[in-house]
């Protein structure tokens, strides 16, 4: 890399930011709603009660980013954020926005929690949080499943499934499904499940550290639960898997890519600063690590699959008697 790229390489880095800011300052005063037809920058000010001259830098800057359009003195959604942006679409990604834009606020104290090593959890929308989860796996539940394969599963546990997305997806495909979560999560899931329009699903309140899952199932999902707990809180609910598996019943993980050195790739290495920003305990674990959990829980045929920007580590319940927490 020459000196000018470094240079280049690092600006990018520092001010990345910035777009960031614009995107999710846009979403928190939903300006995209605004711009189903071309409007003047005025009239979005007006309709807002925003400043007139900041409201139209901020569009200039969403055009350069080219999530709007402008010609003469209006503006309106380009493509993109007509589909994802604006409430009410149905690949609408605005509730993640919110959720960053919390997250934005707690890594503001990274400098005092690398210092002191505990998280810095100023900001807190749980709600936005749970429908973002659900912005999200909407996009990618049914090329999960098919990852997974549902051949001969009568009854599965969406174990911590948040906005109930899996949980669904599961039921549609004739699997008696049920979705385990904090109450205050069931109760954003089951708005979620109404909005929808959703199947018909089971609800289980519960911590997943302290209460038991109940029995009976020939699959347990666990998806992006693992990196918010420590390694023996994670190994502790593989062995409680075990005991609510059927003989033969499988339990799936899903989490972020992070290679054994821990080290690699990037974004598998900042999602682990973000979870030392949000919990006590948390970061990304290698297939490795997941897969020892899984020995010392008694699974086997052990089995690691790459996905797009995740990974799926799972494992097979044999036949012997479950012991009871």
């Amino acid at each position: 890399m020459s000196r000018k790229d470094e240079v280049k390489f690092l600006s990018d880095l520092w001010h990345g930011f910035w777009a960031s800011r614009v995107l999710l300052t846009a979403n928190n005063l939903e300006i995209f709603g605004q711009l189903g037809t071309p409007v003047p920058a005025a009239e979005v000010a007006v309709t807002l009660g925003t400043d007139p001259r900041a409201t139209e830098l901020l569009l200039n800057a969403l055009a350069g980013l080219g999530l709007v359009t402008k010609k003469g003195n209006r503006y309106a959604n380009a493509p993109l954020a007509r589909r994802l942006l604006v409430p009410g679409s149905p690949s609408y990604m605005g509730d993640i926005l919110r959720h960053a834009d919390t997250l934005w606020q707690n890594w503001s104290g990274l400098d005092e929690v690398v210092r002191s090593g505990r998280p810095n959890r100023v900001g807190r929308n749980h709600g936005s949080f749970i429908r973002g989860m659900h912005n999200i796996a909407s996009q990618k539940a049914d090329s999960l499943l098919r990852a997974i394969g549902l051949a001969g599963v009568k009854s599965a546990l969406d174990l911590g499934g948040g906005p109930a997305t899996y949980t669904m997806a599961m039921a549609r495909h004739g699997v008696r499904a049920t979705l385990f979560d904090l109450p205050d999560t069931i109760k954003v899931a089951r708005e979620v499940v109404r909005e929808t329009a959703g199947p018909e699903i089971l609800f289980r309140e519960g911590d997943m550290l302290t209460d038991e899952f109940g029995e009976g199932y020939d699959l347990i999902l666990i998806s992006q639960v693992f990196h918010s707990f420590g390694p023996d809180q994670c190994l502790a609910v593989l062995q409680k898997c075990r005991a609510a598996l059927n003989p033969g019943g499988r339990v799936v993980i899903q989490e972020f890519r992070i290679d054994k050195s821990l080290a690699a790739p990037a974004p598998g290495t900042l999602f682990a600063v973000n979870m030392l920003v949000n919990t006590e305990r948390g970061r990304c674990y290698s297939p490795d690590e997941m897969g020892e959990w899984l020995k010392k829980s008694s699974f086997g045929a052990i089995k690691v699959q790459s996905l797009d920007e995740t990974v799926l580590v799972s494992g097979v319940a044999g036949a012997r008697s479950r012991q009871r927490r």
